[in-house]
């Protein structure tokens, strides 16, 4: 299935990225005039370029070009990801993939506005997500057969702490980093007891997004739906992870406030919500119980550890390789010092008994 998506041998050049997008959709979309094409800049990530294009009588008819991030083929599995776009896209969970080439891909757009911090938190909004949630959770790969995979939690930050850098070649942030972070055999060190805590929890394992922060988040209001974009780290996790990962990022990214995270009583309605309808898709004919509720509040809570964690680490190295303008350096800091804050509140909560 994946071959049937074209590759080219074709670069990008970054400097040039309106020229090397027109290239892109003459290949995708022949059928357009290439010349006539309107551009618009996306400015809000920071792992890739993004730039859209499309005919001017149809703005929402737009193919989406991406341009990886420098080095970014370390810490992302770009085949993997392919293979994310296909499978959610069958499932109309995704735009369609219409071609990779050598640094980058070309997608289709979603209608709709990403989320802010406020639009996050609206009722109708986050029943959506939740459900939306349920629905992603709830596919299977056709090469999943019976097989238990490993959480991508733990493989993945193992993975990152391998390539992360245990120094800084500047003074300034080589003291940030020895000041805020000790050392790299201090987060592995770290990591070992808080996967320990992690294997123990009793959390189904399910098909993740695993990056559901606010941007990633489309809300169309004229069809009153919700779409997730970018599927980078899509893989197996705990389904705890993305819900997890998901109210951490009710805090932003460019201004952190994890006042915002949600309390108890918001995430028990959340979760009810999700449980509900993850139940009826993959077909568990019983009623959600507040046990229910409550274990899988308490394995979100968990998770939200390896969450702050996960991105903790992954900051480290692109704080080393990116070349965005943007501190990662600090978002590392950041995300370790909230991690350090709720450890002992999160890791004393127990499960209800099954």
């Amino acid at each position: 299935m994946a071959a049937s998506i074209p590759h080219y041998e074709f670069s990008v050049d970054t400097s040039k990225i309106q020229d090397g997008a027109r290239e892109i959709i003459r290949r995708v979309k022949p059928a357009w005039d290439i010349h006539n094409l309107k551009f618009k800049h996306f400015t809000e990530g920071i792992t890739n370029a993004l730039v859209g294009g499309y005919q001017p009588d149809n703005k929402d008819d737009m193919v989406l070009v991406r341009i990886y991030g420098e080095k970014t083929e370390l810490i992302i599995d770009r085949q993997a990801e392919k293979d994310t776009f296909i499978l959610l896209s069958g499932a109309g969970c995704s735009p369609p993939l219409y071609c990779t080439f050598t640094n980058g891909m070309a997608y289709g757009f979603v209608k709709g506005v990403p989320l802010d911090e406020k639009m996050v938190k609206d009722a109708n909004i986050r029943t959506l997500i939740a459900k939306e949630v349920a629905k992603l959770h709830s596919l299977k790969k056709s090469d999943e057969g019976s097989s238990n995979p490993v959480p991508y939690v733990f493989t993945k930050i193992q993975n990152f702490i391998n390539l992360a850098p245990d120094s800084f070649p500047e003074q300034e942030r080589q003291k940030m980093f020895e000041s805020e972070l000790k050392s790299k055999a201090a987060i592995q060190e770290e990591f070992n007891m808080l996967k320990g805590h992690m294997e123990s929890l009793t959390c189904d394992v399910v098909f993740s997004h695993n990056d559901l922060l606010l941007q990633n988040i489309v809300f169309d209001s004229q069809s009153n739906r919700i779409g997730f974009i970018d599927y980078e780290y899509g893989f197996y996790n705990f389904q705890a992870f993305d819900i997890a990962n998901h109210f951490n990022e009710y805090a932003g990214v460019d201004e952190v406030d994890y006042s915002r995270f949600p309390d108890r009583d918001y995430q028990l309605s959340w979760i009810r919500i999700y449980l509900e309808e993850y139940y009826s898709l993959i077909g568990r004919h019983s009623t959600v119980r507040d046990t229910d509720v409550e274990r899988l509040y308490v394995q979100v809570n968990k998770c939200a550890l390896g969450s702050h964690f996960f991105w903790g680490v992954w900051a480290l190295i692109q704080a080393q390789n990116s070349k965005i303008d943007f501190d990662f350096l600090a978002y590392s800091v950041t995300r370790f010092k909230e991690y350090f804050r709720r450890r002992d509140e999160f890791l004393s909560l127990k499960e209800p008994q099954m």
